[in-house]
C-alpha cells in the first residue's frame, strides 16, 4: 500500500508546509479513512501490510491504521522509508508488531536536497536509524532498487558512514551512524525479521537455514569508506551454492 509520495517530488506527506514550497505538505494516497479500510480488509483477510511512508504525516497515518487493526497474534507489518519521523511517533511505532524496511543509501543519494525540501530545523528524526535501532524498533535493510544500486555495500557503507560517497568529507547528522555490525545486522536478523523468519533465518548457526555471503574482504577490519569496493565471493542459499567468483 502506499501513504504518500516521494521526497524529490515534494509528494511525501509532511505535517508541516515544504521549506522549497511552502503551498503543499505533500500527497496523502488513501485519505486516512481509506488507508484504515485497507488495512482493516487485509486483517479480514488474515494478512499483514507493507506500506510506503516516507513523510511523517504518512507515518502517522500508518501508525494509526495499525494501532486501530493490529494484526493477528505472532503476526508482522512492514513499514517503508520511515525517512521524515518524529519523537512521538518513534514511542508509538516501538509498541507495534512492525518492521521499518529502511535503505539507508538514500541518505548518499538525497540528503543534500533533503535539507533544501524540509528545512534543517526538522532534521532530528530525519534518516534516524540509530535512533530507532536503540529505541528497540526491529529494522530491516533493503535497496529500493531499481531506484538505487541493488548492492548491498553501498547501503552499508552508507548506514556507517552517513556520507553521500566515499570522498566526501560532509557526515550527515553524525549521531544517527550505525556500526558496521548494526549495518550488516540490517541484511542478516532484520530482513529475517521482515518475514518473521527470525527462528530459522537470519543466523550463521546450527539449526539455521544455510543462508550466507562470503566476501572477499572482512567488513569488520577495514576502513569505513573501502566497504563500497568490496566483492562477493560466494553465495549459497538453503546450502546450496548459488554464485562462486
Amino acid at each position: 500500500i502506499f501513504a504518500d509520495g516521494s521526497l524529490g517530488s515534494q509528494s511525501a506527506l509532511l505535517s508541516f508546509p515544504y521549506k522549497s514550497d511552502p503551498s503543499t505538505r505533500g500527497i496523502a494516497i488513501q485519505s486516512l479513512d481509506e488507508l484504515k479500510q485497507l488495512v482493516r480488509k487485509a486483517r479480514e483477510l488474515g494478512m499483514t501490510v507493507a506500506i510506503h511512508a516516507i513523510g511523517d504525516l504518512a507515518f502517522q497515518y500508518v501508525v494509526e491504521s495499525i494501532e486501530q487493526y493490529p494484526p493477528q497474534t505472532g503476526q508482522r507489518d512492514r513499514i517503508i522509508h520511515a525517512q521524515i519521523l518524529r519523537k512521538d511517533l518513534v514511542e508509538r511505532v516501538k509498541k507495534l508488531p512492525v518492521v521499518l524496511d529502511i535503505q539507508p543509501r538514500f541518505l548518499a543519494s538525497d540528503f543534500p536536497w533533503v535539507i533544501e525540501k524540509i528545512g534543517e530545523e526538522h532534521l532530528d528524526y530525519c534518516y534516524a536509524w540509530k535512533t530507532l535501532l536503540d529505541e528497540g524498533v526491529m529494522c530491516a535493510g533493503g535497496s529500493d532498487a531499481p531506484i538505487e544500486p541493488i548492492n548491498p555495500m553501498l547501503t552499508i557503507h552508507a548506514a556507517v558512514s552517513r556520507k553521500t560517497s566515499p570522498n566526501s568529507s560532509v557526515v550527515y547528522i553524525p549521531s544517527e551512524r550505525l556500526t558496521v555490525f548494526e549495518a550488516v545486522q540490517l541484511f542478516t536478523l532484520g530482513s529475517a525479521q521482515a518475514i518473521h523468519q527470525e527462528d530459522k533465518k537470519g543466523y550463521v548457526q546450527k539449526g539455521y537455514v544455510a543462508d550466507f555471503t562470503v566476501l572477499e574482504r572482512d567488513l569488520f577490519k577495514i576502513h569505513v569508506d573501502d566497504i563500497p569496493s568490496v566483492q562477493v565471493q560466494m553465495t549459497a542459499i538453503n546450502g546450496e551454492i548459488v554464485y562462486q567468483k
